[in-house]
């Protein structure tokens, strides 16, 4: 369900690789979320860092909306990078493990081609 990279960079260094190797792919950031912050500013006990960043790219969006205006529910795709004491990693939900729910072949083979590329992206990280 999840697919897991481990960084060999610094936390900031991967966020900006990442952002990088997904332009680089057509995919834009949306937003960038440091969750990690926003519960030390609530005072809740935490300890490393995560950052959420939404991706997408619009043209396949749009596709994914053309065949099933619901399947819009699944977007934008998520990257977290978290730090902790085992290094920081790249972490994302499958997006063929959610299009399941939607019991559409032709959704599941375009999430397929969406995940080959989010995975591509990890490994340029």
């Amino acid at each position: 369900m999840f697919h897991i990279t481990q960084s060999t960079k610094t936390f900031e260094e991967t966020i900006i690789n990442l952002t990088k190797a997904l332009t680089d792919h057509q995919f834009g950031v949306l937003s960038t979320i440091p969750l990690s912050d926003k519960f030390v500013a609530k005072g809740l006990p935490f300890e490393g860092r995560i950052t959420i960043l939404d991706v997408c790219n619009p043209l396949e969006a749009y596709k994914v909306y053309t065949i099933d205006p619901l399947a819009v529910n699944f977007l934008p795709c998520k990257f977290i990078v978290r730090e902790d004491n085992k290094g920081v990693r790249i972490e994302m939900i499958r997006p063929t493990e959610l299009i399941k729910l939607m019991n559409n072949p032709e959704l599941t083979a375009f999430a397929q081609k969406i995940e080959d590329v989010l995975l591509e992206v990890t490994k340029q990280v």
